[in-house]
């Protein structure tokens, strides 16, 4: 039997991070509660206090595919490399000089957004088709492939 799978990021900013991801993967805000036009509307009715209106965020696959993306506050900063990533599929099917052209489009998009670029990988066949490593606006890392 297949599982549903949420994605988690502990963070600094869940806000910031959230539009970040949103912009990077084409997802969105999930939706506020049923009855409240905003989600600043519905954490007021709830007597959430302003200073903890920013302690999560989450994002949706607008299509309703994609695994949700949850954003936590948490005190601590990023302490090490990621075990886990996420590879964000910005050239599906292309190969060679067009694959990696598509790919360095994706980069220059993200950094716009706050994406740090780390490193390039050439294509390098049978194999290896080539991708870029990035960070998101807290450090964490992602692939471009």
């Amino acid at each position: 039997m297949a599982r549903e799978v949420q994605i988690t990021f502990d963070c600094a900013d869940p806000a910031r991070l959230s539009a970040f991801w949103a912009e990077a993967l084409g997802y969105q805000l999930h939706d506020p509660p049923e009855g409240f036009e905003s989600w600043e509307q519905a954490l007021e009715a709830m007597g959430v206090p302003p200073e903890n209106r920013n302690d999560a965020s989450a994002l949706v696959d607008p299509e309703g595919s994609g695994s949700q993306l949850f954003f936590q506050r948490v005190p601590e900063g990023k302490q090490a490399k990621n075990r886990v990533h996420l590879d964000v599929r910005t050239a599906p099917g292309l190969e060679g000089d067009a694959r990696m052209a598509a790919l360095e489009a994706g980069a220059e998009r993200l950094a716009t957004h706050g994406a740090t670029r780390l490193k390039r990988y050439e294509p390098d066949p049978p194999l290896g088709f080539g991708h870029i490593v990035m960070t998101d606006p807290e450090g964490n890392e992602f692939c471009l492939d």
